[in-house]
C-alpha cells in the first residue's frame, strides 16, 4: 500500500468516526429534550460538558501515544458501546424511575451529564492518537497533518449532523439509530487498526482488540434484536398496561391508552394531553367563556388536533366555520380514524363546518385568510423552547390582529398551583400585547388548569358571573387572582421567560 493510499484510508476513518461522534451528541440532545424538556438547556448541558470532556480526553491520550494503534482501537470500541447504548439507557431510566417524579428529574440530568462526559472523553482522545498513526504512514509537517485531520473531522461532523435529522431519526428512530451508529463506529475503528496498523500490535494485543470489537458488536446486535420488546416494555412502564396505539409521526410520539371500555388517555411526547376522566371539563372550561362572550360565527382553534376543542365549539348555536390549525397531520389522522378517539370528539372532522390547516401556528397567523370572532389556543404548556414562541408577545400580537371587532381569545396557560410564575407570565404577556385579560382556573379530578380570557375590548360579560345559557361553565370554575405573582416581565421571542 502506498503512503498516499494509507493516508486517505486514515482520513476516511477520521471522517466516519467524526460523523458517529456528532450523531451521539445529537441523540443525547434530542432524547433529553423529549424526556426532560427545555431543549435549550439540554443542548447547552450536553454540548458544553462534551466539549470540556474532549479537552480532558486529548490530555489523557498522551499516555497512549506509545501504543497509539491499540489505544485507538480500544477507544473506538468503548465509544461505540457507550454511544450506541446511551439512548436505551436514558430511556430505561425515564421509563422505570419516571413515576418517582423528582427522583427522575434529578437523576436524569446526572445520567445525561455522565454520558456526555464519557462520550466527550473518548472523542477527545481520537485526534491525538490519529495524529500519531498518520505520521507513521508518512512523515509530514505537523501543521499539514493537523489540517488534514481536522478537515476530515469537520466534514464528517457535517455529514453526521445532517444524517441524524434527515435519515437516522425518521427511518430508524432514536434507539435503533444510536445502535446502528455504534456498530458503524466499531467496524470503522477496527478496520482501520487491523487493516493498516496490525503489525504495531502484539499477538496478545490483536486478540484482545478482536475480542473487544466482537463483544461490542455482539452487544449492539443483541440490543437491536431486543429493541422492539424493550420499547414495548418501557412504554408499558410509562403509560401503563393499556397502551393501544403508539406511533412516531414526523414531529412527535403519540400514544393512546384505553378505549371504549376503559378511560381513554392521549400522550404526546410522554406528556398527557387528554384524559378521559377530565377531558370534557377541561375543554368546556377552555371554550365556553370565549364562546359565551359575544358573536362566535367564525372560530379559530390553534392546536387541538384531537378535535375535542372543536367539538365544544360546535355545541354552540350560530357557529358557521371552525378552522383548526394543527402542525402534526398524524394527530388529526388519529382523531379521524381511531374509533375511541373519534367517538370522544363526536366525529367532529366529518362536520363540513370544520376545516383543518396543517401548519405552524406562528407562521400561519402572519397571513391569516380572515378574521375570527373567537380564537381558542389549545397548545402545549409553555415550558419548552419549542412551545415558548406560541406564548410570546409577538405571537399574541398576531392573534390580536386576527380578532374581529369584539373578538375573544381563550388561552390554556398551564397549571396554576404547580407553576404560578409560568401562568401569570402568560397573563402578563397577553396584557403586553394590548389585550384585556381575565384569569380563571378549574380543578379537575387529577389536574389543576389555568386559563386566560383575553380581548381587545371588554367582553360583554365576565367569565365568573352567573349565566343562564345552554352551555354553563363546569363546576369548580374560580378566579385565579389570589395566586397572582406581581412584577413579571412578558415573554418575547428573543427573551423567553418560561422555564421547565
Amino acid at each position: 500500500m502506498t503512503p498516499r493510499t494509507g493516508r486517505l484510508l486514515v482520513l476516511a476513518g477520521v471522517f466516519i468516526c467524526a460523523a458517529c461522534g456528532l450523531v451521539y451528541e445529537l441523540e443525547l440532545v434530542a432524547l433529553a429534550s423529549y424526556l426532560i424538556g427545555d431543549s435549550v438547556t439540554q443542548a447547552s448541558v450536553v454540548l458544553s460538558v462534551m466539549v470540556f470532556a474532549m479537552g480532558i480526553g486529548s490530555l489523557l491520550a498522551k499516555r497512549l501515544r506509545c501504543r497509539a494503534a491499540a489505544g485507538f482501537g480500544l477507544v473506538e470500541s468503548a465509544l461505540a458501546l457507550v454511544g450506541g447504548l446511551s439512548a436505551m439507557a436514558l430511556y430505561a431510566a425515564f421509563a422505570w424511575t419516571g413515576d418517582k417524579g423528582e427522583v427522575w428529574e434529578g437523576g436524569s440530568r446526572y445520567l445525561l451529564v455522565a454520558f456526555s462526559l464519557a462520550i466527550g472523553l473518548l472523542i477527545g482522545a481520537e485526534v491525538p492518537l490519529l495524529m500519531v498513526l498518520i505520521q507513521r504512514i508518512k512523515r509530514q509537517d505537523p501543521s499539514g497533518a493537523v489540517s488534514d485531520l481536522f478537515a476530515a473531522d469537520y466534514v464528517g461532523a457535517l455529514v453526521g449532523g445532517l444524517a441524524f435529522p434527515f435519515l437516522l431519526l425518521p427511518l430508524l428512530g432514536q434507539l435503533n439509530g444510536a445502535l446502528i451508529t455504534g456498530a458503524v463506529n466499531a467496524v470503522a475503528g477496527g478496520a482501520l487498526v487491523f487493516g493498516l496498523f496490525r503489525h504495531d500490535l502484539s499477538a496478545r494485543g490483536r486478540w484482545a482488540l478482536l475480542v473487544a470489537n466482537v463483544t461490542v458488536l455482539g452487544l449492539l446486535a443483541s440490543a437491536a434484536v431486543l429493541v422492539g420488546d424493550f420499547e414495548a416494555a418501557a412504554r408499558r412502564a410509562v403509560y401503563g398496561k393499556d397502551v393501544r396505539i403508539a406511533v412516531h409521526t414526523d414531529i412527535q410520539e403519540v400514544v393512546l391508552t384505553g378505549g371504549r371500555n376503559r378511560t381513554l388517555d392521549l400522550y404526546v411526547d410522554g406528556h398527557l394531553r387528554i384524559s378521559g376522566r377530565d377531558g370534557n371539563r377541561y375543554h368546556r372550561a377552555l371554550v365556553d367563556p370565549a364562546m359565551n362572550g359575544g358573536r362566535h360565527a367564525r372560530v379559530l382553534v390553534l392546536g387541538g388536533g384531537d378535535g375535542l376543542a372543536a367539538r365544544e365549539v360546535l355545541r354552540h348555536r350560530g357557529v358557521r366555520r371552525v378552522d383548526v390549525v394543527e402542525l402534526d397531520p398524524g394527530v388529526v389522522r388519529l382523531a379521524r380514524r381511531d374509533p375511541a378517539l373519534s367517538e370522544l370528539n363526536g366525529q367532529v372532522y366529518r362536520d363540513p363546518r370544520v376545516r383543518v390547516v396543517h401548519a405552524d401556528a406562528f407562521r400561519w397567523l402572519r397571513s391569516p385568510p380572515r378574521t375570527y370572532d373567537v380564537v381558542i389556543s389549545d397548545l402545549p404548556d409553555p415550558v419548552s423552547t419549542a412551545s415558548a414562541k406560541l406564548y410570546s408577545q409577538e405571537f399574541y400580537g398576531l392573534v390580536r390582529r386576527t380578532l374581529a371587532v369584539g373578538g375573544r381569545l381563550a388561552v390554556h396557560a398551564g397549571p396554576v398551583a404547580d407553576r404560578p410564575r409560568v401562568f401569570w407570565t402568560v397573563e402578563a404577556t397577553l396584557r403586553a400585547a394590548g389585550l384585556l385579560t381575565e384569569a380563571y382556573r378549574v380543578e379537575g379530578a387529577s389536574a389543576d388548569w389555568g386559563f386566560v380570557l383575553a380581548a381587545g375590548s371588554p367582553p360583554s360579560r365576565t367569565v365568573l358571573e352567573p349565566r343562564r345559557t345552554a352551555a354553563p361553565l363546569p363546576a369548580g370554575v374560580m378566579s385565579a387572582e389570589r395566586t397572582r405573582v406581581q412584577g413579571l416581565t412578558p415573554s418575547t421571542l428573543v427573551h423567553p421567560r418560561y422555564a421547565n
